[in-house]
This record gives structure tokens, sequence and C-alpha cells, in this order.
């Protein structure tokens, strides 16, 4: 891998791998719920901002935050995922402005943080299901409950992104449906007062700006999908326009209607509690509904992010960053061993409680968010002339200008995380740090075979 001050990004036969050619492409409309997926899956989640800080600060929040964070994530995905149309995604972005070192520590800690994402869903999933299955809230029949949900979905993932994208169609489908129906029959209970409510001096900064976080980032999530896009140039950025406003008003609507249809019980905002909502507007049946709904909204949210942690891993292998057995694909064109080390941390992470994988990944993200605004910024200043099919229509001042809220953002989230969730954070980001020399050690003594980049990279660098 040549440094990022020697190498010039081009294109090869338009991007596209001899041996990809017979691989199914993803189009726009699974592309769309992929990323829907990747960030938010519906409502499911964001109960603790209304407990947190009330109706009024809950729905602004999610008004207002996607402006200051979603959408630069976004605008940059699109810019730099069209740029570099291959599976490395945001890997490839950062080794390109700040060189192969911090482009590995990047794929570590994105990798680390999509993993730690992931043991969440299971954790939902039955926090949902244990108000009708109380079996379900602890002990062996729970453990066996997170295996399960976790193997049958990796086999999912097994079997084809293609089968991933249009099974997440279904599902997201689905999973929406009975917001629907209850936005209908609650309308005459409905009571706008309701949604004012809000006391400055009794808000949870940090559990607020977590939820808020956790449910609108991962934007850059489909970058590491990008070599499975059908003509990505264009059907990226367009896929993401689509996905934003989708995964807001997904957000907004069951909020406005759980907080505007009965009266505000602060404490009882918490996960699953949208089932109970669904039992006092609808009853019973619409509280199954949701469950169910609930169910399969973290199955989809579950087999997007493996898919796209499970191909960051190919991308990086096929990089030569990782041993070469995490590019080789199954029959179905799937990353076998990134699949399966993906899934590995699946289960060695569900031991955790939601608020403490929620602030964990926020605060692994984060790191990789910063590297990601500079190597946006600087690629902008060093190659200003390199194709970019989507170019986001600002130039150098305001790109810097763009990357300024979120980064303070940033900052915000960071110091609000706890002792415990810092320390583990920064041992993670230690270990990203030792583990790039001693595979390079490994690889020098022979003990794993590394792949040559150029074998098999959509597109390559070159030495001027």
């Amino acid at each position: 891998m040549p440094g990022a001050n020697d190498a010039e990004y081009v294109a090869l036969e338009d991007g596209i791998s001899p041996k990809l050619e017979h691989y199914t492409k993803v189009s726009i409309l699974p592309l769309v719920f992929l990323i829907f997926y990747e960030v938010s899956g519906g409502p499911f989640g964001v109960e603790d901002s209304v407990k947190a800080a009330g109706p009024l600060l809950a729905l602004l929040g999610f008004v207002i935050f996607p402006f200051i964070w979603s959408v630069p994530e976004a605008l940059i995905t699109a810019e730099l995922s069209t740029m570099f149309p291959e599976n490395a995604g945001y890997v490839v972005w950062v080794s390109s402005a700040l060189g192969p070192y911090w482009g590995f520590q990047q794929g570590w800690m994105k990798w680390l943080s999509g993993v730690i994402d992931n043991a969440l869903y299971p954790v939902l999933f039955l926090d949902y299901l244990k108000s009708a299955f109380p079996i379900l809230e602890d002990g062996l029949p729970r453990t066996a409950a997170v295996l399960g949900i976790t193997l049958l979905l990796t086999y999912v993932n097994y079997r084809g992104l293609t089968i991933v994208g249009w099974v997440a169609v279904l599902l997201g489908v689905f999973s929406l449906l009975p917001f629907l129906v209850m936005g209908v029959i609650a309308v005459p209970e409905l009571k706008p007062s309701r949604w004012l409510v809000f006391d400055l001096d009794n808000v949870d900064w940090a559990l607020y700006l977590n939820t808020l976080f956790w449910n609108l980032n991962y934007w850059d999530s489909i970058s590491t999908l990008s070599g499975e896009v059908e003509n990505p140039g264009r059907t990226l950025p367009r896929a993401l326009f689509y996905a934003l406003i989708f995964v807001v008003l997904a957000y907004f609507f069951p909020l406005l209607i759980g907080t505007g249809a009965i009266p505000l019980n602060r404490d009882s905002w918490e996960d699953g509690y949208f089932s109970e909502i669904a039992k006092i507007i609808g009853g019973v049946w619409l509280r199954f509904w949701v469950q169910g709904a609930s169910a399969v909204s973290n199955m989809g949210m579950f087999v997007a992010e493996m898919s796209s942690d499970s191909f960051q891993l190919l991308g990086m292998a096929e990089r030569g960053m990782l041993p070469e057995c995490f590019a080789r694909r199954s029959r179905y064109g799937t990353p076998l061993v990134g699949i399966l080390f993906s899934a590995s941390g699946v289960v060695l992470l569900s031991w955790l409680s939601f608020q403490e994988i929620v602030a964990a990944e926020n605060f692994l993200y984060c790191f990789g968010m910063i590297m990601e605004f500079v190597a946006f910024v600087k690629l902008r200043v060093e190659y200003p002339a390199v194709s970019r099919p989507y170019k986001v229509p600002i130039g150098t001042v305001g790109a810097v200008l763009m990357c300024v809220p979120p980064t303070l953002l940033i900052c915000v989230v960071l110091a609000l995380a706890s002792f415990k969730v810092m320390c583990l954070s920064l041992v993670a980001v230690l270990v990203g740090l030792v583990l790039r020399p001693c595979l390079q050690y490994s690889e020098k003594k022979g003990w794993f075979r590394f792949s040559n980049p150029r074998d098999y990279a959509n597109q390559m660098f070159t030495d001027q």
C-alpha cells in the first residue's frame, strides 16, 4: 500500500472487477431499506429520548438533530462512496488521506462499533417479547434465545446480499405498518398540548444525546457495500436521499402518536414501551402486532449491520490489511470468514445492557467519524481533480464549515461518556494501535498470507 502523499486514485474498467461480474448487484429499492436498517429500523429504541427529556425535546431532537449530524454524514458518504466505489468504504477514504496505518485504525474502530451495535438487536428483540413471554427475561432461556437468533440471521447473511436486501424490504414494510394503523386509531385521542411538555431542570442529557446519536448515525456504513451496488455513482446518492427522509418520518410519526395520545409518564418510556402504547390505543391485538414488528425490525437491523461489517473486512483483506482468508467469498458471493467473526463478536458482547451498548458504540464511532471528516476535507484540498460522480455542491471552505457542527456534537458525546465506557473504549482503541504492526509482523514471518491489493480491488492506487 503506497502512502497518502505519493498515490493517485484511478479507476479500472469503470470500477468493475472481473471477479464480481457473476454476482447479482444490489438495486436502489433494497439499498434504501438496507440504509434504513443500518441507521434506524423504525422507532424501536427511541423511547429513552422521552424518558430523558420529555415529549417536546424528544420531538425537536428528531427534527433538528438530522440537520446537525445525519445530513452532513450522508452527504460525505455519498461523495466519498462514489469516489471510491469498493467494499473497504471509509477505510479507503482514510487510507487515501492519512495513510494505510490510520485507515486500518478506522476499520478496526468502525468494525468494533458495528459489532457492538449488532449485539444490541437480540437484546431489543427479547425486551419486546419478554412482556408476552416472561421466560425470556433472564437466565438460560434468554441466553439460548440470543444464540438461536444470532445463528439464524447469520445464515441469512451467508446466503447472499441480494437476499438480505429484499428481506430488508419485506421486514421494513411489516415493521412500520402497525404504526400507520396506530396513528389512524389514535387521531380522536390526540391532545397537542401533550407535545409541548418539557422541563429543562429534569433532563438526562447523556441519555438524551446518546439516544439521538445512536438512532441517527451509521449513514456511512453503506459505503462498505459500495462494491456490491449496481451503478454506485448514481444509485448510492439517490438511495441515501430517500433513506434520510424515510428514517426521519419513521421516528417522528410514532413519537407524535405516542406522546400525544396518552397521558405522560416519563418513567414508563423505556425499551419496549411502544407495545404498551399500542395496547392502550388499540388493544391486545395491536400490542402483539407492534411486538412482532419490533422482532422483525431487529432482524432487519441485524442482517444489514452484519452485511456491512463482514463486507468491510472483505474490503480490508482485498487491500492487504487483513489476512487473505477474509477476502474469500462463499458460493453466494458473501464473505464467510467476515460473517463468522462478526457473529462471534455479537455473541461475546450480548451480555452488556442496552445503555452500555449504546454508549460504548457511540464512543468508538465518534473517533472514526473525526477521521472521516478530516479525510473528506483533505481529499478535497489535495485531490480536487479526481473524479467524483457525486460531489457535495460546496467549496473547500464550505466543506470545513459543514464538518464543524457534527464535530462539536462528537465532543459533547465524548465528554458525557461514563468513566467505565471511556476506559473500555480507550482500551479498544489501544488494541487497534497495536494490532496493525502485529499483523504486519505476522505477514513478514509468513504466519498468514496477505493479498496483493492490486489482485482484488475494484479500483486501486498507483504511484505518481
